[in-house]
C-alpha cells in the first residue's frame, strides 16, 4: 500500500499533467477554428475548379497527358499527409491504417507503389512498415501550410509524372468530417479523373480559347489547388483530434485525482485511527 507521501506526490503529478492537457486543449481549440475557417474558405474554389475541369473532360475526346494518362499504369505515387507531432488521439494511427490499405490495394492490382510522406509521424510510420516504398519526405511543415508549400509538393509530383517516374499520383489525408470524426480519404490527382456524373453530363459549353489550351493551363493549377485543399483539411483534422484527445485526458486526470484523493483520505484516516489506538493503549497500560 502506498504511503501518504507517495499519494501526495502522485496527486501533485496528476494535477500538473491535468493543467498541461487543459492548456493544450485550449490551444488546439483556437487552432482548429482557424484551420476550419481556412479549409472552408478554400473548398469552394477547389470544388468549382474540379467541376470546370470535369465538364471540359466530358466535352473533349483528347487532351494533355495530365488528362488522358498513360495506356498502362505501372507505378502509383502516394502523397501521404500526416502530422509532425503526436498527442492527437488516433489521428496518426488511423491515417497509417488508411495508408496500408491503399498500398495493399495497389500492390494487389500488380502495380508498383511509391510513398511521399509529408509530416514526421507519417514518415516514421511508413518507415516501420514499408521502408522500401518511401521515395521522399517533407517534415516540419505544420507552420508553413499555404499555397507555396502545396505548389512545391505538387510540382515535384508533376515533374516525376511527366518524366515517366510514376503513372498515377494519389493524395491520402484525414478528412475533417466533424469535430469528433476524422476519416482517411484518398483522391486521385494525376491524371485528372472526372466523376461519373460529369462524364454523363449532356451540357454543352463553348470555350474560348479551345478546350485543349484551357486544360493545359488549368490541370497543373488544379493539382496544386487540390493538394492545398487536402493539406488544410488534414490540418483541421489534426487539431480537432488533438482537442478531443486533450479533453478526454483532462477528464481522465480529474477522475484519477478524485480516486487518489479518496485513497489518500482513507489512508490518512486509518493512520490517525492507528495513532489514537496506540495512544489510548499506552495510557491504559499506565
Amino acid at each position: 500500500m502506498p504511503s501518504l507521501k507517495d499519494l501526495r506526490a502522485r496527486i501533485r503529478s496528476v494535477k500538473n499533467t491535468q493543467q498541461i492537457t487543459k492548456t493544450m486543449k485550449m490551444v488546439a481549440a483556437a487552432k482548429v477554428r482557424r484551420a476550419r475557417n481556412a479549409c472552408e474558405a478554400a473548398q469552394p474554389y477547389a470544388q468549382r475548379l474540379n467541376n470546370v475541369l470535369g465538364n471540359l473532360a466530358a466535352a473533349t475526346s483528347s487532351g494533355p497527358l495530365l488528362l488522358t494518362g498513360r495506356d498502362e499504369v505501372k507505378t502509383v505515387r502516394l502523397i501521404v499527409l500526416g502530422a509532425d507531432r503526436g498527442l492527437c488521439g488516433g489521428f496518426n494511427a488511423n491515417l497509417h491504417r488508411g495508408t496500408v490499405t491503399e498500398i495493399e490495394k495497389h500492390l494487389a492490382n500488380g502495380k508498383k507503389v511509391e510513398v511521399f510522406a509529408v509530416g514526421r509521424k507519417a514518415r516514421d510510420s511508413v518507415r516501420i512498415t514499408h521502408r522500401d516504398l518511401l521515395v521522399g519526405e517533407r517534415t516540419d511543415v505544420s507552420k508553413d501550410i499555404g499555397f507555396e508549400l502545396a505548389e512545391e509538393i505538387a510540382l515535384e509530383a508533376l515533374t516525376d509524372f511527366e518524366a515517366g517516374a510514376c503513372d498515377e499520383v494519389h493524395i491520402l489525408f484525414m478528412e475533417c468530417v466533424s469535430m469528433l470524426t476524422q476519416l482517411p480519404r484518398s483522391q486521385q490527382l494525376v491524371p485528372f479523373a472526372p466523376s461519373e456524373e460529369q462524364l454523363a453530363s449532356t451540357s454543352t459549353f463553348e470555350y474560348e480559347p479551345s478546350e485543349g489550351e484551357i486544360l493545359e493551363t488549368l490541370l497543373p493549377k488544379n493539382v496544386k489547388t487540390q493538394v492545398l485543399n487536402a493539406m488544410l483539411n488534414s490540418a483541421a483534422s489534426e487539431q480537432a483530434a488533438r482537442m478531443t484527445a486533450m479533453d478526454n485526458a483532462t477528464r481522465n486526470a480529474g477522475e484519477m485525482i478524485q480516486n487518489l484523493t479518496l485513497e489518500y483520505n482513507r489512508s490518512r484516516q486509518a493512520a490517525i485511527t492507528k495513532e489514537l489506538i496506540e495512544i489510548i493503549s499506552g495510557a491504559e497500560a499506565l
